[in-house]
């Protein structure tokens, strides 16, 4: 297959939202494919090639964008085995032979195709071809049943060998694809509830655990052997030997573990988000230990536990590792729940996960087994850049640089503004239409890929909260940042204080962190309730 005919069905898909249209597009994509072109033709589409990170800078490839090819010629093949190439280039004189292959690479494609690789090479397409898009196109163009296909990927971790087997195999060969301890399996998902009454309401009887600031991981055992991976199932192992030898000591042969991992301070509070992500990211162990806490278990000695209701998943769990196991009740009393949830706050935690205790493990589905309960902060802001938008953001002015007040001129003149973080979370393509001539209207400058602008617009920003920042001057970055709505009704010097958002910060005078309480597990505040029988506390 040409890499034009897939780079043109990428354009098919970021030009429409109808998510028919995009299932259409992919399904005569992969009809079309030969099956040694199925592994290298996912990786295209998810900017994931399937010979894993090429090492090739952003200024390489611009530096790149000369002379292409006036027709297509290149095929996925071609691509795939100029990124075998490039893998294996190591060693002395490798800068220059990896500039050797990507200059006949670029000279063989057209403009639009080298485009699409230059963002396949540095992780930045975005053409709406998600993960559930491609599924659903794999199960049209294969003409097999959706639930099997998404439940192979979510078993296997692996899109582009679903599609291989499901476009190649037989039926029962797609439907045979199951748990495998040491494989990474790609984590069941949380949706949102505003509070512990509403998710309650939906789940009923239901496990309600401290929903902890970590990293989420998941551990295999096999013997001896034990792997841990990540959300994205990255295998970190040789980065947590802390959590290796935890898992070693389990009194089983064969496991897969779910959980959080986190770093505790010396009095057994958990430390701000960035240093727990630090210490997981850094590529040798570091003096900061990081602990594993789990809440659910997917197999057991020989015994696929995923379709078990959660209440034996949970059994299970408190009989293998008890002083593992994150802190929970099981109740279906709203002030039961509301209280747990207020003490997973005071212990410095997100708030509280509420799980239905009959449901079944959903590997890689968000639905509502699983709610998240968090406390949603709103704040008043300034706009003081946009950036342009890509993709079917195209010719809009989209990610919104944000700015708090700094009334008494820390971090600058009084009455300025200091830079707190990014977001093109939560627009409309009515609110798009409407900054894009707005600010069109206030440009005073530039910043990297848009504009500056006046710093005259509030808009109302919801955040999960902040943390910690060494690239922001205010020493505060918002996390998980989303618009709610533009304020013309408040002037700027109205806009929430550079003060009020580092007041947020883990440790702070008034923040939740910061209320002292006896601190069970080293995870913080006790229960307001009874613990559930068995739990260790």
């Amino acid at each position: 297959m040409l890499l034009g005919e897939l780079q043109a069905a990428l354009t098919t898909v970021a030009a429409t939202r109808s998510r028919l249209v995009k299932v259409d597009a992919l399904a005569d994509l992969l009809r079309g494919l030969a099956p040694d072109e199925i592994l290298p033709a996912i990786g295209l589409l998810t900017a994931a090639p399937r010979q894993g990170r090429l090492g090739i800078g952003w200024r390489t490839l611009v530096a790149r964008d000369g002379d292409h090819a006036e027709t297509s010629e290149l095929t996925v093949a071609d691509v795939d085995a100029a990124f075998s190439r490039l893998a294996a280039i190591s060693g002395s004189g490798s800068a220059a032979a990896r500039i050797t292959v990507l200059d006949d690479l670029s000279r063989r494609a057209t403009p639009d195709e080298w485009d699409l690789l230059v963002r396949v090479m540095t992780g930045e397409l975005r053409t709406g071809a998600l993960e559930g898009v491609l599924l659903d196109a794999v199960a049209r163009a294969s003409d097999r049943d959706g639930a099997v296909v998404r439940r192979a990927a979510m078993l296997s971790g692996d899109l582009g060998a679903t599609a291989e087997v499901a476009l190649t195999g037989s039926a029962e060969e797609l439907a045979s694809v199951g748990l495998v301890v040491g494989r990474g399996v790609q984590p069941m998902l949380a949706s949102t509830a505003t509070s512990v009454q509403e998710a309650l309401a939906v789940a009923g009887l239901a496990s309600v655990e401290y929903k902890l600031d970590g990293a989420r991981v998941q551990v295999h055992r096999h013997g001896d052997d034990v792997r841990v991976f990540t959300r994205t199932l990255a295998d970190v192992t040789h980065r947590v030997p802390e959590i290796v030898e935890v898992v070693r000591a389990l009194p089983v042969t064969d496991v897969i573990l779910d959980g959080e991992t986190l770093s505790l301070d010396d009095d057994g509070a958990p430390r701000p988000f960035q240093d727990t992500m630090a210490r997981f990211g850094a590529e040798t162990a570091r003096e900061i230990a990081l602990r594993p806490w789990f809440f659910d278990l997917l197999h057991l000695d020989g015994r696929d536990l995923i379709d078990e209701p959660l209440s034996e998943r949970r059994a299970e769990l408190e009989r293998i590792a008890p002083d593992l196991r994150i802190p929970s009740i099981v109740t279906d009393d709203p002030d039961a729940a509301d209280a747990f949830s207020r003490a997973a706050l005071r212990a410095g935690h997100e708030g509280v996960m509420v799980k239905g205790v009959d449901a079944p493990y959903t590997a890689g589905r968000r639905g509502k087994s699983w709610l998240k309960v968090k406390p949603v902060h709103t704040f008043d802001l300034v706009v003081l850049g946009v950036e342009r938008g890509s993709g079917r953001r195209s010719g809009w002015l989209s990610n919104l640089h944000l700015g708090a007040l700094d009334p008494r001129g820390v971090f600058g003149d009084p009455g300025g503004f200091v830079m707190v973080g990014k977001t093109f979370k939560g627009l409309t393509d009515e609110l798009l239409g409407w900054q894009t001539a707005h600010f069109s209207e206030r440009e005073i400058g530039v910043v990297p890929g848009g504009i500056r602008v006046t710093p005259d617009t509030v808009v109302e920003i919801a955040i999960d909260g902040v943390q910690r920042s060494t690239r922001y001057p205010g020493g505060v970055a918002l996390r998980f940042a989303r618009v709610k709505g533009y304020r013309p009704d408040k002037p700027v010097a109205e806009a929430d204080t550079i003060d009020t958002l580092r007041s947020l910060l883990p440790g702070a005078t008034g923040s939740p962190a910061s209320d002292p309480e006896d601190t069970p597990s080293g995870l913080g505040a006790e229960t307001d309730g009874e613990p559930e029988e068995g739990t260790t506390r």
